[in-house]
Protein backbone atom coordinates (compact mmCIF):
# COMPACT_ATOMS: atom_id res chain seq x y z
CA UNK A 1 0.00 0.00 0.00
CA UNK A 2 1.25 3.51 -0.75
CA UNK A 3 -0.54 5.04 2.21
CA UNK A 4 1.65 5.60 5.26
CA UNK A 5 -0.10 5.67 8.61
CA UNK A 6 0.68 8.63 10.89
CA UNK A 7 0.62 9.24 14.62
CA UNK A 8 -2.24 11.19 16.21
CA UNK A 9 -1.03 12.05 19.71
CA UNK A 10 -3.48 12.64 22.58
CA UNK A 11 -2.38 14.35 25.77
CA UNK A 12 -2.84 12.70 29.16
CA UNK A 13 -6.23 13.52 30.75
CA UNK A 14 -4.42 15.47 33.49
CA UNK A 15 -1.07 17.22 33.31
CA UNK A 16 1.20 19.75 34.98
CA UNK A 17 1.90 22.36 32.35
CA UNK A 18 5.56 23.19 32.90
CA UNK A 19 6.75 19.60 33.07
CA UNK A 20 4.46 18.42 30.28
CA UNK A 21 5.50 21.19 27.91
CA UNK A 22 9.07 19.89 28.04
CA UNK A 23 7.90 16.28 27.69
CA UNK A 24 5.74 17.17 24.69
CA UNK A 25 8.54 19.02 22.92
CA UNK A 26 10.86 16.08 23.48
CA UNK A 27 8.26 13.60 22.22
CA UNK A 28 7.66 15.62 19.07
CA UNK A 29 11.39 15.54 18.38
CA UNK A 30 11.13 11.75 18.06
CA UNK A 31 9.61 11.81 14.58
CA UNK A 32 6.56 12.67 12.51
CA UNK A 33 3.36 13.46 14.42
CA UNK A 34 0.34 14.53 12.41
CA UNK A 35 -1.48 16.26 15.24
CA UNK A 36 -1.72 16.62 18.98
CA UNK A 37 -5.12 16.62 20.64
CA UNK A 38 -5.43 18.44 23.94
CA UNK A 39 -7.79 16.27 25.96
CA UNK A 40 -8.32 17.48 29.51
CA UNK A 41 -11.08 16.29 31.82
CA UNK A 42 -12.54 17.94 34.92
CA UNK A 43 -10.72 21.24 34.46
CA UNK A 44 -12.12 24.74 34.01
CA UNK A 45 -12.47 26.49 30.69
CA UNK A 46 -9.87 29.00 31.87
CA UNK A 47 -7.41 26.18 32.56
CA UNK A 48 -8.00 24.64 29.13
CA UNK A 49 -7.35 28.02 27.53
CA UNK A 50 -4.22 28.58 29.63
CA UNK A 51 -2.74 25.18 28.85
CA UNK A 52 -3.82 25.29 25.23
CA UNK A 53 -2.21 28.68 24.65
CA UNK A 54 1.08 27.35 26.03
CA UNK A 55 1.08 24.05 24.15
CA UNK A 56 -0.16 25.23 20.76
CA UNK A 57 3.12 26.87 19.66
CA UNK A 58 5.09 23.78 20.71
CA UNK A 59 2.86 21.58 18.61
CA UNK A 60 2.83 23.88 15.60
CA UNK A 61 6.61 24.34 15.73
CA UNK A 62 6.85 20.60 15.07
CA UNK A 63 4.61 20.94 11.99
CA UNK A 64 1.78 19.15 13.78
CA UNK A 65 -1.83 20.34 13.99
CA UNK A 66 -3.12 21.47 17.38
CA UNK A 67 -6.56 19.93 18.02
CA UNK A 68 -8.83 20.54 21.00
CA UNK A 69 -11.13 17.82 22.27
CA UNK A 70 -14.88 18.36 22.76
CA UNK A 71 -15.10 22.14 22.72
CA UNK A 72 -15.47 24.03 19.42
CA UNK A 73 -16.07 27.28 21.32
CA UNK A 74 -12.74 27.05 23.14
CA UNK A 75 -10.98 25.81 20.00
CA UNK A 76 -12.13 28.99 18.26
CA UNK A 77 -10.88 31.15 21.16
CA UNK A 78 -7.50 29.39 21.02
CA UNK A 79 -7.35 29.73 17.24
CA UNK A 80 -6.63 25.99 17.24
CA UNK A 81 -6.05 24.07 14.02
CA UNK A 82 -9.13 22.01 14.71
CA UNK A 83 -11.48 20.27 17.10
CA UNK A 84 -12.52 16.69 17.77
CA UNK A 85 -16.13 16.09 18.80
CA UNK A 86 -17.75 12.98 20.22
CA UNK A 87 -21.31 11.86 19.69
CA UNK A 88 -22.34 13.44 23.01
CA UNK A 89 -20.46 16.71 22.44
CA UNK A 90 -21.25 19.52 20.04
CA UNK A 91 -22.59 18.39 16.68
CA UNK A 92 -20.45 18.40 13.55
CA UNK A 93 -22.51 21.33 12.24
CA UNK A 94 -21.93 23.33 15.42
CA UNK A 95 -18.21 22.57 15.32
CA UNK A 96 -17.92 23.59 11.69
CA UNK A 97 -19.86 26.79 12.31
CA UNK A 98 -17.56 27.69 15.19
CA UNK A 99 -14.31 26.99 13.35
CA UNK A 100 -15.10 27.71 9.71
CA UNK A 101 -14.25 25.76 6.58
CA UNK A 102 -10.47 25.96 6.88
CA UNK A 103 -10.05 24.19 10.21
CA UNK A 104 -10.07 20.49 11.02
CA UNK A 105 -13.21 18.90 12.42
CA UNK A 106 -13.01 15.23 13.37
CA UNK A 107 -15.85 13.10 14.68
CA UNK A 108 -15.98 10.06 16.97
CA UNK A 109 -17.99 7.30 15.30
CA UNK A 110 -17.38 4.43 17.75
CA UNK A 111 -17.94 1.19 15.79
CA UNK A 112 -20.65 2.53 13.49
CA UNK A 113 -20.24 2.84 9.75
CA UNK A 114 -23.56 4.68 9.64
CA UNK A 115 -22.32 7.40 12.00
CA UNK A 116 -19.10 7.60 10.00
CA UNK A 117 -20.89 7.83 6.64
CA UNK A 118 -23.09 10.62 8.03
CA UNK A 119 -20.06 12.53 9.35
CA UNK A 120 -18.09 12.09 6.14
CA UNK A 121 -20.98 13.17 3.96
CA UNK A 122 -21.48 16.24 6.14
CA UNK A 123 -17.85 17.21 5.53
CA UNK A 124 -15.85 15.86 8.48
CA UNK A 125 -12.10 15.92 7.89
CA UNK A 126 -11.71 12.52 9.54
CA UNK A 127 -13.74 9.91 11.38
CA UNK A 128 -12.48 8.05 14.46
CA UNK A 129 -13.29 4.41 15.20
CA UNK A 130 -12.74 2.57 18.47
CA UNK A 131 -12.00 1.42 21.01
CA UNK A 132 -9.94 -1.38 19.49
CA UNK A 133 -8.22 -2.42 22.72
CA UNK A 134 -8.81 -1.92 26.45
CA UNK A 135 -7.61 1.46 27.62
CA UNK A 136 -6.96 3.06 30.96
CA UNK A 137 -7.76 6.54 29.63
CA UNK A 138 -11.50 5.94 29.85
CA UNK A 139 -13.88 3.00 29.96
CA UNK A 140 -14.86 2.26 26.33
CA UNK A 141 -18.57 2.21 25.62
CA UNK A 142 -18.07 0.67 22.17
CA UNK A 143 -15.66 -1.88 20.73
CA UNK A 144 -14.47 -1.93 17.13
CA UNK A 145 -12.78 -4.61 15.02
CA UNK A 146 -10.01 -4.05 12.45
CA UNK A 147 -12.36 -5.18 9.67
CA UNK A 148 -14.22 -1.90 10.11
CA UNK A 149 -11.10 -0.06 8.95
CA UNK A 150 -10.75 -2.36 5.94
CA UNK A 151 -14.33 -1.72 4.81
CA UNK A 152 -13.92 2.02 5.32
CA UNK A 153 -10.79 2.19 3.19
CA UNK A 154 -12.50 0.22 0.45
CA UNK A 155 -15.54 2.46 0.30
CA UNK A 156 -14.65 5.97 1.48
CA UNK A 157 -12.05 8.68 0.87
CA UNK A 158 -12.39 10.44 4.24
CA UNK A 159 -9.41 9.52 6.46
CA UNK A 160 -10.01 7.26 9.44
CA UNK A 161 -8.42 7.27 12.89
CA UNK A 162 -8.11 4.19 15.09
CA UNK A 163 -8.27 4.83 18.83
CA UNK A 164 -8.29 2.93 22.09
CA UNK A 165 -5.47 1.25 23.98
CA UNK A 166 -3.03 1.34 21.06
CA UNK A 167 0.63 0.55 21.75
CA UNK A 168 3.66 -0.33 19.67
CA UNK A 169 2.98 -3.98 20.42
CA UNK A 170 -0.62 -4.08 19.15
CA UNK A 171 -0.58 -1.42 16.43
CA UNK A 172 0.31 -3.53 13.39
CA UNK A 173 -3.13 -5.09 12.72
CA UNK A 174 -4.74 -1.64 12.70
CA UNK A 175 -2.17 -0.20 10.33
CA UNK A 176 -2.55 -3.14 7.95
CA UNK A 177 -6.33 -2.93 8.17
CA UNK A 178 -6.22 0.61 6.82
CA UNK A 179 -5.98 3.16 9.61
CA UNK A 180 -4.76 6.49 8.26
CA UNK A 181 -3.89 7.62 11.77
CA UNK A 182 -3.37 5.88 15.12
CA UNK A 183 -4.57 7.92 18.09
CA UNK A 184 -2.26 7.13 20.99
CA UNK A 185 -2.03 8.46 24.52
CA UNK A 186 -0.59 6.15 27.20
CA UNK A 187 1.14 4.12 24.49
CA UNK A 188 3.46 7.12 24.11
CA UNK A 189 3.46 8.86 27.49
CA UNK A 190 3.87 5.64 29.50
CA UNK A 191 6.28 3.91 27.11
CA UNK A 192 9.13 2.26 29.07
CA UNK A 193 11.79 3.97 26.99
CA UNK A 194 10.07 7.35 27.17
CA UNK A 195 7.76 9.34 24.87
CA UNK A 196 10.45 10.37 22.37
CA UNK A 197 11.48 6.73 21.84
CA UNK A 198 7.81 5.77 21.51
CA UNK A 199 7.21 8.31 18.74
CA UNK A 200 10.32 7.08 16.94
CA UNK A 201 9.17 3.47 17.28
CA UNK A 202 5.72 4.20 15.90
CA UNK A 203 7.25 5.97 12.90
CA UNK A 204 9.63 3.09 12.29
CA UNK A 205 6.68 0.69 12.38
CA UNK A 206 4.70 2.82 9.93
CA UNK A 207 7.60 2.87 7.49
CA UNK A 208 8.12 -0.87 7.85
CA UNK A 209 4.46 -1.63 7.12
CA UNK A 210 4.04 0.88 4.30
CA UNK A 211 5.05 -1.67 1.68
CA UNK A 212 2.88 -4.51 2.97
CA UNK A 213 -0.48 -5.36 1.36
CA UNK A 214 -3.53 -4.03 3.15
CA UNK A 215 -5.99 -6.38 4.81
Amino acid sequence: MNRICRLYLITPPALELTAFADTLADALAGGDVACVQLRLKDVSDAEILRIGAALKPIVQAADAAFILNDRPDLAAKLDADGVHVGQSDASYAEARAALGRDRIVGVTCHNSRDLAYDAAEAGADYVAFGAFYPTGTKEPSHWAEPELLEVWQETMETPCVAIGGITIENAEPLVLAGADFLAVSAGVWAHPAGPRAAVASFNALFQQLAGKPQG
